[in-house]
């Protein structure tokens, strides 16, 4: 040990203070590039890439739980010996980022963006961008995140500005991107198109309006209804169900349209239900989906009656220049004033929200750029079906992904927006040819230098749906994208799987010809404590960096990773963060202790082997039975049993059991026991600071500096192994017997309320020799923690008349009644716990006597459920023979 380490050793303060430790050590661990990737040629590569966070503002508590699940994985493979890289970045976050930069340009300035202009207006944008990603990573600092920022990334930089431009121009170039006039979801606040999944359906009360269409030559009229009157105004035709007999002498003829007075022909479709309201439907082909694709079929006009901004224009007539929501309004008043507005019914639905601004999506016809999604969702399907594509964890949301990808379609890609992936193509103003290329370009192939770059951007999801390649280098084939792809797992939350796991997937089938990542593990959403989605409206949100604060970033972490299960939400709970807390404390008092009697012990001197205490031999079991356990969960994600089995052992066995086993050798007189308890002391909290890693990266690494140690930094430290020779099944079997007899004894001391400062007379009574030896080779440890003035040990021990007994198995054990408790009151007691092991003899004899059971369960289970049945029997009768006994003194 060097002269620093005896001195970090002795100089351990007394209480753990996170906001000190946290900084020191993230400085530490950045100036020491220990998160750096590429250092271990031989290793075999674990990769994840960072979801990029959108540079709009401040992280939350989702992203917490998403970021410290990626980084437990990617700390617990450093320190397995695997080359680790995790690739950190943030997303440009197209309407998202320019609506906050437009509001503060608005609040501020009174300014729009077409005040400044395009150039001016992205300098603010770039500024805005360049401060928020200061704070992100911020953010990330204060989470611990161990993330290698010598290769950051971010979807407008100049690699994947070119890696976007390859892919849109070769989808081109193969006809999987094309331009043209469709109805597509159109913000009218933020003036841009949206594809299918940015749309949010909220129910809505609103109304149904059943109108009434007279027919041109005055021989009846048609009833339809919809919820949008102000549509009407763009009606084409009316459709009816071709074998609807109702409507059989209509087909073919003109109705008049109210208030417009336009002749529109009533058309016959099989689209239109016959059973569903009148079984005749207005068709707006400019203003709804469904009815833009029968215009299609029968060739009709699309009347587009608003702009841009929801408000009516010129083909709206009388209410031009109104806002749709006022347009509604007057319309409904002329339609009745007219006699045609028969009805009007309260209707709950569903209405179409923007997901970044909030406002009533429109149906809109409109000129945008697609991708044609049914090819490439071919091959995500076969590689999925097949058994080569990924692995969902937990796998129901396969069938979720599969029902998505097989009924997708085509992708509105192109965005009016001026932050963003310009899309590459330019116009040519003499022969009208699109020109594309990955290259800027100032000639058409016609010779004209007449040409204008397309206004639009790309879909925020075009870039980011690139991610898992493009930020290794591609197009390139450089040697991270040789190394690190495909990557090793992608942890996202269940609500982006259609949004950008699906995306990365076909692009990367598309263009690298291998899955983007090996397995996706898909969490939950983080929902406050009544199980409430959180919101800005309901002011439930929670600031990480608040918690952090509060109770330091190793609670945090430990808090909602623990709380994790695959798939499913959380809740969080202020109450669980401060239990986290006082685990870390609870840590914190052990390793004092443990230093306080390591003092001169240096790494060099750690020997756990030759003869060991039992509580030695059963640490470093339990230990070795954890280091195990704990790697197979968190290679098969399970997060919250991880934390179960970390508490569980770092709590009970190692702060409650052994350290004050450990405190008759260390506080002993036998040297060479002394120094073998040091040994286990050190090694075992040595490899448990190393298991807590991942999950409390700040403490564990402040703690593992003081031990006794051997490198630089507990990041680059071994994780520890499952070892064969120190499985010690004997020590468990002794240490279960010698728990179960001092457990036994505080619950009758407890009972009666016999405090440890008083000594006890106690009789034991061991079932065989075996039993007899264990206990007799621990008597110093039955007396020291039972708190014995006198301990007797025999096979012979005639049970005393007066005195509280206790059945464990191995031993029977009584605590002479005399100034302790009175007879009636231990027959009670017997006679609560006859009946509770009557119970459980019930219990077993059910699940024996149950056929099924009996013909699925393993053999070993079976075994283990009898095994318990004569336990509980024996118990049962012991304690029945107990009370006969006391009943006749």
């Amino acid at each position: 040990m060097s002269d620093s380490q005896e001195q970090q050793q002795l100089s351990m303060p007394t209480t753990y203070d996170p906001k000190a430790a946290e900084q020191k050590w993230y400085d530490f661990w950045a100036k020491g590039g220990y998160f750096k990737a590429g250092n271990k040629p031989d290793a075999e590569p674990y990769t994840i890439v960072i979801p990029p966070p959108n540079v709009t503002g401040m992280l939350h508590i989702g992203h917490a739980l998403d970021f410290t699940l990626q980084d437990i994985l990617i700390r617990t493979k450093r320190m397995q010996g695997y080359d680790a890289l995790w690739l950190p970045g943030s997303d440009h976050a197209g309407i998202a980022t320019q609506t906050k930069v437009e509001q503060k340009l608005r609040e501020e300035e009174g300014l729009s963006r077409y005040d400044l202009g395009r150039e001016k207006f992205l300098e603010q944008v770039w500024d805005w961008k360049e401060l928020y990603a200061d704070t992100i990573r911020e953010q990330w600092a204060k989470m611990g995140l161990s993330l290698d920022y010598s290769r950051e990334r971010f979807t407008l930089d100049e690699g994947l500005s070119k890696a976007v431009r390859e892919v849109f121009v070769k989808l081109y170039e193969k006809g999987l991107i094309y331009r043209g006039k469709y109805i597509i979801n159109w913000d009218p606040s933020a003036r841009t198109a949206l594809s299918d999944i940015e749309v949010e359906y909220k129910e809505v009360q609103g109304h149904l309006y059943h109108l009434q269409y007279q027919l041109k030559d005055g021989s009846g009229s048609i009833t339809v209804a919809t919820t949008r009157p102000e549509t009407m105004l763009g009606d084409t035709a009316v459709a009816v169900h071709p074998e609807d007999e109702r409507y059989q002498h209509m087909i073919g003829k003109m109705l008049v349209l109210p208030i417009v007075g336009r002749e529109i022909p009533v058309i016959a479709d099989e689209y239109v239900e016959k059973e569903f309201g009148s079984g005749a439907v207005k068709i707006t082909p400019a203003h709804d989906p469904n009815d833009f694709e029968m215009g299609l079929r029968h060739n009709l006009p699309q009347i587009t009656v608003m702009d841009e901004s929801g408000t009516m224009n010129a083909e709206a007539g009388q209410y031009n220049g109104l806002d749709r929501a006022d347009c509604r309004k007057q319309i409904v008043k002329d339609l009745q004033e007219q006699g045609v507005l028969i009805k009007i019914e309260d209707h709950v639905h569903q209405v179409g929200h923007s997901e970044r601004s909030g406002a009533v999506v429109e149906p809109y016809l409109s000129t945008q750029w697609f991708v044609k999604m049914k090819p490439l969702a071919e091959r995500a399907i076969e590689a999925q079906k097949s058994g080569t594509g990924v692995n969902f964890v937990p796998d129901r949301f396969e069938k979720i992904y599969l029902h998505w990808i097989e009924n997708v379609r085509d992708w509105c890609i192109s965005r009016q927006l001026w932050w963003g992936h310009r899309i590459p193509a330019w116009h040519c103003q003499d022969c009208g040819h699109v020109n594309v290329s990955t290259e800027d370009i100032k000639a058409c192939s016609c010779g004209s230098n007449n040409l204008t770059q397309d206004n639009d951007v790309l879909d925020t999801w075009f870039s980011s749906g690139l991610w898992p390649f493009s930020t290794l280098g591609w197009p390139e084939q450089t040697d991270d994208l040789k190394r690190f792809y495909p990557t090793s797992v992608l942890v996202t939350g269940y609500d982006i799987i259609y949004f950008w796991v699906a995306r990365m997937i076909f692009t990367a089938l598309e263009f690298t010809d291998e899955i983007p990542f090996k397995d996706v593990l898909i969490h939950g959403l983080v929902r406050d404590s009544e199980g409430r989605k959180m919101s800005k409206s309901l002011g439930n949100g929670v600031d990480p960096l608040e918690v952090i604060e509060k109770y330091g970033a190793d609670a945090m972490r430990f808090m909602i990773s623990t709380s994790s299960t695959p798939g499913q939400d959380l809740r969080f709970r202020w109450e669980r963060v401060e239990q986290a807390r006082n685990f870390a404390n609870k840590i914190w008092n052990a390793s004092r202790f443990a230093l306080m009697n390591l003092q001169g012990f240096k790494y060099e001197d750690i020997d756990i082997t030759g003869e060991l205490s039992t509580a030695d031999r059963w640490i470093l079991h339990r230990l070795n039975e954890t280091s195990r356990d704990i790697t197979r969960l968190i290679d098969s994600y399970e997060f919250g049993e991880t934390g179960r089995v970390l508490y569980n052992f770092i709590w009970d066995d190692l702060c409650d059991w052994y350290i004050e086993f450990a405190k008759l050798s260390l506080y002993g007189t036998n040297e060479t026991a002394k120094k073998k308890t040091q040994s286990v002391l050190a090694y075992v909290l040595d490899r448990t600071m190393r298991l807590i890693h991942p999950f409390m990266p700040f403490i564990s690494e402040e703690i593992w500096q003081h031990l006794p140690h051997s490198g630089e930094t507990i990041t680059l430290a071994e994780y520890p192994k499952y070892d064969a020779q120190l499985e010690a099944p004997e020590a468990v079997r002794e240490m279960s017997l010698l728990m179960d007899m001092i457990r036994a004894v505080r619950n009758i001391r407890a009972e009666v309320n016999v405090p440890m400062s008083k000594k006890v007379e106690l009789l034991v009574k061991p079932t065989d020799a075996s039993a007899l030896a264990i206990i007799q080779s621990n008597m110093e440890c039955v007396e020291r923690f039972c708190g014995t003035s006198k301990l007797e040990v025999s096979m012979d021990i005639a049970a005393p008349n007066k005195a509280m007994t206790a059945i464990i198995t191995g031993a029977e054990l009584y605590l002479p009644l005399a100034g302790l408790i009175d007879i009636e009151q231990e027959i009670a007691r017997l006679e609560k716990e006859s009946e509770h092991l009557n119970k459980e003899v019930e219990r077993v004899e059910k699940k024996l006597s149950n056929q099924g059971f009996m013909a699925k369960a393993p053999a070993s289970v079976v075994e283990e459920e009898r095994a318990k049945m004569n336990d509980y029997s024996e118990k049962r009768e012991k304690v029945i023979a107990r009370i006969r006994e006391l009943k006749e003194t």
